[in-house]
């Protein structure tokens, strides 16, 4: 029930307007008992609206300038264009069309990309084509710049770390302030809390694409899985989880309820009717909000958007509106270390924020404290 103060594009602390500057607000806003939160953050989104990030086009700018576009109605403030297993030349071609960039009315501002694969395990593979599939073997940090070609844009990248000199890896990448995340991999606990000790700070989409639940059902407790919640007080050590299983959701929730970053792991689909679409080099069908490669059950990502995510967590965990809400914002803003510029209304960070109703729903969007989507302006 509080008045929410910006100017300049950050948000105020309103008692050095009244008393230093002897101000008052020049526009007031009556907001209607809406919730006032943070934007949300997606560290992993492949795509949507038709536009797939991992396919070299001559349009490939126009095209994240799209999903940029499009994700404003979901809250989606600020993200990072996610890069699924593919080829050299499609790093080569892409990554140099990727520009970090601050949102506004053209969209949500970009972070920098998000690399998963192609140094990943071939077991847990996934969705991610397996002749593309690259290990640290030869030439360990050089092998990895000569498949990317640049990480001038890239924000995070994730790897399997139980592959050879993949520690050392890891460390060059954390040097450079690039986020490394531990997924699709058969790591053991050794293996995944050695990665850590090494800056790793991320894992991508838990429970998925690591090593399974017992035969006798006890949790993973040699994989990534337990490594998370095992480090978790001790270390800074971050989960991905998209529209996924709501068991699978309540105990993560539970187990580290302040390290669940919720992503979308969108594809090309999102936004779209059913069908078959693409993520990266392979072809992959609809199926509600998950989304499968054609022909087969295996995960490739999901048509859900962000606001969906934050309901259906909220929803399968019953967990405060406030916890839903730090999931998508404040919890990726920690991940990325700008949490002192996004993810929280604190004074002075950017005024990147929403209005809901109590349904979680967003009603409108707001960028460096400016307008730039409402469902009312679209007789919505």
């Amino acid at each position: 029930r509080e008045d929410l103060w910006v100017r300049e594009g950050k948000i105020l602390n309103p008692e050095k307007l009244f008393f230093d500057e002897k101000g008052f607000a020049d526009i007031q806003l009556d907001c209607k008992d809406s919730i006032i939160a943070p934007g949300f953050i997606d560290v992993q989104i492949n795509g949507g609206f038709g536009v797939d990030f991992s396919l070299a086009t001559d349009d490939f700018k126009s095209g994240i300038d799209l999903v940029s576009q499009k994700i404003l109605s979901h809250g989606v403030t600020s993200f990072c264009p996610t890069l699924v297993t593919s080829p050299p030349s499609v790093y080569h071609q892409v990554l140099p069309q990727i520009s970090i960039r601050n949102g506004g009315a053209h969209g949500a501002g970009i972070l920098g990309a998000h690399l998963e694969g192609p140094f990943i395990s071939k077991e847990k593979k996934g969705a991610h084509p397996e002749h593309c599939l690259r290990t640290f073997e030869a030439g360990a940090f050089q092998d990895l710049l000569a498949t990317y070609g640049s990480l001038d844009c890239v924000r995070i990248v994730t790897l399997a770390p139980e592959m050879k000199r993949s520690s050392e890896v890891i460390q060059e990448l954390t040097n450079r302030g690039i986020c490394v995340s531990l997924g699709h991999s058969v790591a053991n606990l050794s293996q995944a809390e050695e990665a850590v000790q090494h800056g790793a700070t991320f894992i991508t989409h838990l429970f998925n694409a690591m090593l399974p639940v017992s035969s006798q059902g006890h949790l993973p407790c040699t994989g990534i899985a337990f490594s998370a919640f095992s480090l978790a007080p001790h270390r800074c050590v971050f989960s991905s989880l998209f529209y996924t299983n709501p068991a699978a959701l309540r105990i993560a929730h539970r187990a580290h309820p302040k390290g669940l970053v919720l992503v979308t792991d969108a594809i090309a689909g999102m936004g779209l009717a059913p069908g078959r679409h693409t993520l990266g080099q392979q072809v992959v069908e609809i199926d509600g909000l998950n989304t499968y490669i054609a022909g087969t059950k295996t995960l490739s990502g999901s048509v859900a958007t962000m606001d969906t995510c934050v309901r259906h967590f909220q929803e399968a965990t019953g967990c405060s509106v406030e916890t839903a809400l730090e999931a998508a914002s404040l919890h990726p803003a920690q991940l990325l270390g700008i949490e002192h510029q996004k993810g929280t209304l604190n004074y002075d960070s950017d005024a990147d924020f929403l209005m809901l109703n109590d349904g979680l729903y967003v009603q409108a969007t707001y960028i460096a404290g400016e307008e730039v989507w409402r469902q009312d302006a679209l007789g919505m």
